[in-house]
């Protein structure tokens, strides 16, 4: 198979634990980019989320932002592909959650709100996880009242968000299950321990994945995807070759052709170098 595309999220997989990228990591994308292979992170944040260390050696033009949502390209600063939530179903599912025992937010643009009082209690959530708080605190803006400024603003957002404290991880198991149900217009996955992201169900990784690789002339069986999460599942079934990190959650790693080493043992880079050596065409789940 040849590889022309390479997708990756970047939370538990191309970056480690502290949110860094991990030189092998780049000595193997500076590689793959040589040898005229589309590179694109396919994530659950922003824009404004990306760590500098992942732009500054400019290997990419093309990015899957918001859990697909959002298909940019960087270089001409325009939408690709976008599959958004409506205003009035958002306000909808933040009445639903105002009942249940977690804070939410929302990405619009490349910007992300909170009502103000959620804000404020976010170290709550995060007592363990400080580069999660730190990146929720800088990248929320407060505002009195989410569902209002939804309302007043009529703009559609990327996605929305909920946090769960530890003693109440059985709540959000349900509420994977229950969003999709009571709100068919929209879907569910995860990307951290506590949360659940909500996105149009005309979005996901994997939509997003095959609509890019229409817009680059690539067939999507050219492509390899990485990731770890419940919302990189679709993307590494959608690509011609699903790699899971050794790390990933268990229905992630089912979905995936290949198991490669964990997000801090540079498995992406490794097994990206496998590739270019000629090694596509093992597959192992070992």
């Amino acid at each position: 198979m040849p590889v022309k595309l390479i997708a990756f999220d970047l939370d538990g997989t191309l970056l480690d634990d502290d949110k860094h990228l991990p030189p092998e990591n780049l000595s193997a994308l500076q590689a793959a980019y040589e040898r005229g292979i589309f590179l694109v992170p396919a994530t659950g944040r922003i824009l404004k989320a990306l760590p500098e260390e992942l732009l500054e050696p400019g290997l990419f033009r093309y990015f899957i932002f918001a859990n697909g949502a959002l298909v940019y390209d960087l270089q001409e600063q325009r939408a690709l592909y976008q599959a958004r939530i409506d205003p009035e179903l958002a306000v909808r599912l933040c009445a639903y959650m105002d009942t249940l025992p977690v804070l939410y937010d929302c990405y619009r643009g490349d910007c992300g709100y909170m009502t103000a009082w959620m804000y404020d209690r976010a170290p709550e959530f995060f007592e363990t996880e400080p580069h999660i708080l730190k990146l929720v605190k800088s990248l929320r803006r407060p505002v009195p009242d989410l569902k209002q400024k939804i309302l007043e603003d009529q703009v559609p957002l990327e996605k929305l968000q909920m946090y769960f404290r530890q003693e109440h991880m059985d709540e959000r198991a349900r509420q994977l299950e229950l969003v999709p149900q009571r709100f068919p217009e929209l879907i569910a996955s995860s990307s951290l321990r506590n949360n659940i992201e909500i996105n149009s169900v005309r979005a996901g990784k994997g939509n997003a994945l095959r609509a890019l690789c229409e817009q680059l002339g690539v067939d999507v069986s050219e492509s390899v995807a990485f990731g770890d999460g419940l919302n990189d599942a679709d993307m590494l079934r959608a690509a011609g070759r699903g790699c899971a990190m050794q790390n990933a959650v268990p229905s992630v790693r089912e979905a995936a052709d290949v198991i490669v080493e964990n997000n801090n043992d540079a498995g992406v880079g490794k097994e990206i170098f496998r590739l270019l050596q000629g090694g596509e065409q093992e597959k192992s789940k070992n």
